[in-house]
């Protein structure tokens, strides 16, 4: 297993050590990694704790954004740094439990084998520890979507995903692209299956996006997305040999 591990944070100092403790651990198995640490803008201590920890960990590399751009922005910040074809991402958060990388990674080079047009494996939190409120509102964020995408994904709003760089990169960048990865894989001709994951509750800190701000700005990128599928052509071209 060679892979790179991007973790957007912004203001999550509280969950830090714990986390990328875990990434290591889980990781113990693997030829070659690197972790990943975009520091989204944050104003807590989030910097103080990344850079007293890259002392202990070798393999931990942090970048930092001057100011807040988004997640989407520091996923791709740590994508296009990544040294490894493959990637995973994780939130933050702590919520997102490491030890399912590498199962994750296992699935999408077995599947590769059957299909090479599989791009990514998506993690489905299909037993989730949130609020009563924060569950109703992704069920229904997510019939939304996948109604209107067909995108065939149960949940794309789960932070652990493992993908291949460079197909990555050859997708259209948005702000919240993050959210619709597997409809712009789809209408780039990938594929994507979803594995079941672990999900935790949050040990320290708070979310950092309100639902009503997701539901507004969701609206609008989703009829953006739907734009850029009915633009989408997928040519079938063969090169002609010199005769």
């Amino acid at each position: 297993m060679k892979i790179s591990i991007v973790v957007p944070v912004y203001n999550e100092a509280d969950n830090i050590s714990a986390l990328i403790a875990e990434i290591v651990r889980a990781m113990n198995q693997a030829e070659a990694y690197e972790i990943i640490y975009v520091d989204d803008g944050s104003n807590d201590e989030t910097a103080a704790v990344l850079q007293q920890t890259q002392q202990n960990i070798k393999m931990l590399r942090v970048i930092h954004h001057q100011q807040s751009c988004g997640q989407s922005a520091a996923i791709y910040t740590g994508v296009k740094a990544a040294s490894y074809p493959c990637i995973a991402t994780l939130d933050g958060d702590g919520q997102n439990d490491p030890a399912d990388i590498p199962r994750l990674y296992g699935a999408l080079m077995q599947q590769r084998k059957i299909s090479s047009n599989l791009w990514m494996i998506a993690g489905w939190r299909n037993k989730r520890h949130d609020s009563a409120w924060r569950l109703f509102s992704s069920k229904v964020a997510n019939a939304v979507r996948s109604r209107l995408l067909g995108d065939n994904t149960p949940d794309t709003g789960c932070g652990l995903k493992v993908f291949l760089r460079d197909e990555f990169l050859g997708l259209p960048y948005f702000d919240h692209m993050h959210r619709f990865l597997p409809a712009l894989i789809l209408r780039a001709g990938g594929q994507v299956i979803s594995e079941p994951v672990n999900h935790r509750g949050r040990a320290h800190g708070y979310s950092k996006y309100g639902t009503l701000d997701r539901l507004w700005v969701g609206i609008v990128d989703i009829l953006g997305v739907i734009w850029l599928q009915k633009r989408a052509k997928l040519p079938e071209a063969n090169e002609v040999e010199r005769g």
